[in-house]
């Protein structure tokens, strides 16, 4: 019963939640990817065979090569000898494919409307965004005008100037009329100025 030992000795943990513990998975480390049943296919890769199969069933040449394999199906099935017939009359073959021809292409075509309706959406938000920032580069400018407009109002431009030059000469012009009548600026020297003030 040394103390030397006790404190040297490792702590052990015992009990029923130690042992049925799962060892913790790190934060700082990415999981490791789980195993998965079913095949795994890109859904933007799949959206887009599904955007091609729907525009080709939506075109004119569709419908022609449709209605040519119909005709060829249903005249051979009636005129060829019984032997290499492979679909009889009532042509339930023919009535089971284009059913499944059909039931294939309404799920193909509700998936291109959807992601052209999520394309719509995006461009939508888009432009809405760009009409935004439009409307707030307008209004800015629309502001930055009406203060240089202002302050052109209280700038002095040439013809102003022009103008107050021309009245101030004017003025003068009759100040210097009115004083020489007056005599307040006499031409001849008057007696009782200095010799120095010349």
């Amino acid at each position: 019963m040394a103390p030397e030992r006790e404190g040297t000795r490792e702590r052990v943990v015992s009990g029923a939640t130690a042992a049925s513990r799962a060892p913790r998975a790190r934060l700082d480390q990415p999981r490791p990817p789980r195993r998965r049943i079913l095949p795994e296919w890109d859904p933007e890769a799949f959206g887009r065979l599904s955007e091609r199969i729907a525009r080709f069933i939506g075109t004119g040449r569709f419908l022609v090569w449709m209605t040519v394999v119909i005709i060829v199906w249903v005249l051979w099935n009636i005129a060829a000898p019984s032997d290499l017939r492979w679909d009889e009359y009532p042509f339930i073959f023919l009535t089971l494919a284009l059913s499944l021809q059909a039931s294939y292409a309404a799920p193909l075509i509700l998936l291109a409307q959807n992601r052209q309706d999520d394309r719509s959406r995006v461009e939508l938000e888009q432009d809405r965004r760009q009409n935004e920032r439009s409307i707030a580069d307008t209004e800015y400018l629309t502001r930055e005008i009406a203060a240089l407009r202002i302050g052109l109002g209280e700038v002095a431009t040439r013809d102003w100037m022009r103008s107050e030059l021309q009245d101030l000469m004017k003025e003068l012009e009759e100040m210097g009329n009115g004083h020489r009548e007056h005599g307040v600026f006499p031409a001849d020297r008057s007696p009782g100025r200095d010799v120095d003030d010349r």
